[in-house]
């Protein structure tokens, strides 16, 4: 049978607050008494645990992940997600602090489970993975003055959330102006994601660079029913397009087959750019061109920064910029503007 704080407690005549006192080294208890205790803790054999701790600091030591509904394949396979849990779990470990995932397939489940976290003192923070529109979540949060980071950039009060992000409409621009140094006139959008900022701003970054250059613009095809897939032929037919931006690695690789049992060849028929630079760049031939997102930035900025929070008890909204790096593998081609015939 384990030794608990009880047992120290009771042997050491002491109330169970101040053993978890003792554990954390409290200035209100008197040396005298922290010798006695930690006598006691010698002769049973007593190794404090996360939940003493707790006791004696009102603190839980760990930190609630939010992941955005994992409602498709794609979703729950995406190598975002994971990676950006071991990078936040890493550096919560540096400071003493244990990580605790919510996941659901829907907003109102993972809603429910913040909440109980919340109301349990489970947690003393949270970090989101993801902006979403019509997320309850943050409002939530917000509303309660629940200390929490946001990886991505805020649908509003931008000046009162903490929140690290990549600048989305430039890589949008920038990974657009690639495919158009490269000959390509008639590109298209492509995104199996619709209400997450990350969306918008990208394709935002995608209509900028088309409207400086003058070609035309085309609406983001969109892929959230069976029937987008199957009318996908269609708009590659009646668009023309040599070149797509995706929303992200795993999708560009499901853009790949698509394009593919159509007909088509990448690159020789169509570029293809995407982002993230995820292990499903080079997991298929042609490898990605992809744009390095700094994964492990955005984790651990958005973890150092919660850790403030924490500390310092304050809700100041500051923004956090991650770097970004185009990494060019084999999906995209030079295309001549006027081929011989």
């Amino acid at each position: 049978m384990s030794i608990t704080v009880k047992d120290v407690a009771k042997k050491a005549g002491v109330a169970t607050s101040t053993v978890s006192r003792v554990i954390n080294d409290h200035p209100s208890i008197s040396e005298e008494t922290k010798k006695k205790v930690r006598k006691v803790m010698n002769e049973l054999g007593y190794t404090p645990n996360l939940a003493a701790r707790n006791l004696g600091k009102q603190t839980a030591s760990a930190i609630g992940v939010v992941l955005p509904p994992l409602d498709t394949k794609e979703r729950i396979g995406n190598p975002f997600h994971l990676e950006t849990i071991q990078i936040i779990n890493e550096e919560a470990n540096r400071h003493g602090m244990s990580v605790a995932v919510v996941s659901s397939k829907n907003f109102e489940t993972s809603l429910a489970n913040v909440e109980r976290m919340h109301r349990q003192k489970q947690v003393d923070g949270f970090i989101l993975t993801y902006s979403d529109k019509n997320d309850p979540i943050i409002h939530y949060l917000e509303e309660n003055q629940i200390p929490f980071t946001l990886i991505g950039q805020p649908y509003n009060q931008e000046e009162k959330v903490v929140y690290v992000d990549n600048d989305n409409q430039l890589l949008g621009k920038q990974a657009t102006d690639f495919l158009i140094k490269q000959g390509h006139e008639k590109i298209l959008f492509a995104t199996n994601v619709t209400q997450e900022n990350v969306y918008f701003e990208r394709f935002f970054g995608y209509q900028k660079a088309l409207m400086m250059a003058n070609l035309p613009v085309f609406p983001a095809a969109t892929f959230e029913n069976q029937d987008d897939y199957i009318n996908f032929e269609e708009t590659l037919k009646t668009t023309g397009v040599t070149a797509l931006v995706v929303i992200d690695d795993l999708f560009a690789v499901r853009m790949m087959q698509l394009i593919e049992m159509y007909g088509y060849t990448v690159p020789e028929d169509i570029s293809l750019i995407s982002f993230n630079n995820s292990i499903f760049s080079t997991l298929f031939h042609p490898y990605l061109t992809s744009i390095d997102i700094d994964v492990p930035s955005l984790g651990k900025i958005a973890t150092q920064r919660l850790m403030d929070q924490l500390k310092q008890k304050k809700h100041t909204g500051t923004r956090i910029v991650v770097a970004h790096q185009l990494i060019k593998r084999e999906t995209v081609i030079k295309r001549e503007k006027n081929p011989k015939v």
